[in-house]
């Protein structure tokens, strides 16, 4: 009897294995060229972003692509569509906004002194990365963004090593690409956002003081950059831009919850700094990564169901 139990068992436990296996083989078949629509658009933005896009491409056509990106939602938000805003808060210095699209929500933050913006670096630079919160406590900050890239050569996945240049109080505390041109997102010591690429040897002479690197580049000097949705997909984003007359836009849009917010496009990004009438916009690290923390507490839906992740680098704005 005991012999026939043990059978069963065994017998049991291999077809549960085995269809588990079958279902992980599977499902990528299933997302990419399944019925399920909605689950082919997160599924589409969310590996578009991710360290592995050639997964999509595998399975989708650029055409294919490009169609479901442009089509989010169904009857997805065109770029141009209306940003509704509401103020979230105001205080000294910085106003908060909710904002609204059709498919993405999320929040602005408006600081008219950009000297108040600064970069934060994990305190343990190649051990281990930290937390938004982290950053904002450690610098006696009164908020902060996620900031720059990050790149994994151990494989722990903890945000240890920020990638590209990294500039803080005007020195380069990280360089992992030598003197090569690579896509800035920095201050200088008049507090002009500085957007698009440039050189190690650039950072003193054009007086940068804090930069972290990443892209696409938004607007430049009020012009469109290079930037094609079908690349980039649709996912939680992060981006800095600033006014004119200085004031620094801080964006953060939530996103990979299909029943709160969907996620935004670049050309989303760049028709909302429009609205903001920015000069100068940049992406900034966005997905799981994407963080406003305001006021002790993080204040956008984030996506990581693990909470905050570890990260390099922070833009964090510091008290008047």
């Amino acid at each position: 009897m005991r012999k026939i139990r043990k059978i069963r068992l065994k017998r049991i436990i291999t077809f549960f294995i085995f269809n588990l296996v079958f279902s992980i083989v599977l499902a990528p078949f299933t997302i990419f060229w399944g019925p399920f629509e909605g689950t082919k658009t997160l599924a589409v933005g969310s590996i578009l972003t991710s360290r592995h896009p050639q997964v999509v491409k595998a399975f989708l056509s650029d055409e294919e692509i490009s169609e479901i990106v442009n089509k989010y939602d169904s009857a997805a938000a065109p770029s141009n569509s209306p940003i509704r805003r509401t103020v979230f808060d105001a205080s000294a210095g910085i106003t908060i906004e909710d904002i609204k699209g059709k498919a993405f929500k999320g929040k602005v933050m408006l600081i008219k002194d950009p000297k108040r913006i600064k970069v934060a670096v994990t305190k343990e630079l190649e051990v281990t990365g930290e937390r938004v919160s982290d950053f904002v406590k450690d610098t006696g900050a009164i908020a902060g963004i996620n900031g720059g890239g990050f790149y994994d050569p151990n494989g722990a996945g903890n945000g240890a090593f920020p990638d590209g240049l990294t500039v803080h109080n005007g020195e380069i505390v990280h360089n992992n690409i030598g003197n090569k041109s690579t896509d800035i997102v920095a201050l200088d010591k008049e507090g002009k956002l500085i957007v698009g690429q440039i050189k190690a040897d650039d950072v003193k002479k054009k007086n940068i003081q804090e930069a972290v690197s990443f892209w696409p580049t938004l607007i430049k000097d009020g012009k469109r950059g290079e930037f094609q949705d079908s690349t980039w997909g649709v996912a939680p984003r992060t981006a800095i831009g600033q006014k004119a007359d200085g004031t620094i836009i801080l964006v953060v849009i939530d996103g990979r919850q299909p029943t709160w917010s969907w996620g935004a496009k670049m050309s989303d990004l760049y028709n909302l700094f429009l609205d903001y009438e920015a000069a100068n916009a940049a992406n900034l690290d966005g997905g799981s990564s994407t963080e406003l923390f305001y006021n002790g507490k993080v204040i956008n839906k984030l996506w990581n169901w693990a909470g905050e992740r570890y990260l390099p680098t922070a833009f964090v704005v510091m008290p008047e």
